[in-house]
C-alpha cells in the first residue's frame, strides 16, 4: 500500500483514523469498528481483514509495532502507533476522499443495465423487494442514530451514518417511481421491442 500510487482502502482509512487517537492493537481496533457502528461503512466480517490491512500499513511505513504487549491468560498483542509518514498521507488521503468524487463500479448499475433480460414483471418483484430491504435499514440506521443522539453523541461524529441515511432515501424513492412506472405500464418492453432496439442502436 505505497501512499503515492493509490487511494486507501475504506478500512486502513479507519484503522490509520484509529492509530492517530492513540496506538492501538488489532483486536480493540475490530471492537471499535463495532462499538462506533462503522461497520457499516467498513467490511470487517473476518476478523482477519483487519489483520492484513494493518500488515499493508505497517509494509508501507504508515504505522509501526509500539510495543508487544501480553497480559495473563490473554494472547499476545501487538501496538501499533502512526509513523510521521503515517500521520501525513493520512490527512492527505482524507482531503482528497472528502474532496474528490471517485468513480465506483457497484454491482447494483451493472444490473439495471441489463434488466431488460427480464421481464417487466420479474423486474417489478425484484426492485420491489429491493426497496423493502433498503426501507428496512433506512429504519434500522435511523434508530440506531437516535439511539446514539439519546445518549449525547454529537453530529459531527455521525456524519457517516447520516450520509448514508440520505442515499439510502434517495434510492427509495427512485425505486417507488421506477416501480409505479412497471406497475402502470409505462415503463415495458418485449422481446420484438428489444430487437428492433438492437437493431437501431446496435
Amino acid at each position: 500500500m505505497k501512499p503515492r500510487s493509490r487511494q486507501p482502502s475504506p478500512l486502513a482509512m479507519v484503522i490509520l483514523g484509529f492509530v492517530l487517537e492513540a496506538p492501538s492493537h488489532a483486536y480493540r481496533m475490530h471492537e471499535l469498528i463495532r462499538q462506533r457502528g462503522k461497520d457499516n461503512v467498513v467490511n470487517v466480517a473476518q476478523r482477519n481483514s483487519v489483520y492484513q490491512t494493518l500488515s499493508q500499513l505497517k509494509a508501507a511505513e504508515l504505522i509501526c509495532v509500539r510495543e508487544t504487549a501480553q497480559m495473563e491468560g490473554r494472547p499476545e498483542r501487538v501496538v501499533y502507533e502512526i509513523t510521521p509518514l503515517g500521520r501525513k498521507t493520512f490527512y492527505a488521503w482524507l482531503e482528497a476522499m472528502l474532496g474528490e468524487p471517485r468513480r465506483e463500479f457497484n454491482e447494483f448499475p451493472a444490473a439495471l443495465a441489463t434488466i431488460m433480460a427480464l421481464t417487466p414483471k420479474v423486474a417489478h418483484a425484484r426492485l420491489q423487494q429491493r426497496r423493502d430491504t433498503l426501507k428496512q435499514q433506512l429504519a434500522e440506521a435511523a434508530s440506531t442514530c437516535r439511539q446514539w443522539q439519546d445518549k449525547g453523541l454529537p453530529r459531527l461524529v455521525m456524519l457517516d451514518d447520516e450520509y448514508k441515511q440520505v442515499l439510502l432515501q434517495a434510492e427509495i424513492t427512485w425505486l417507488d417511481g421506477v416501480i409505479s412506472e412497471l406497475a402502470s405500464g409505462a415503463l415495458d418492453w418485449n422481446e420484438k421491442w428489444l430487437r428492433e432496439l438492437a437493431a437501431q442502436f446496435g
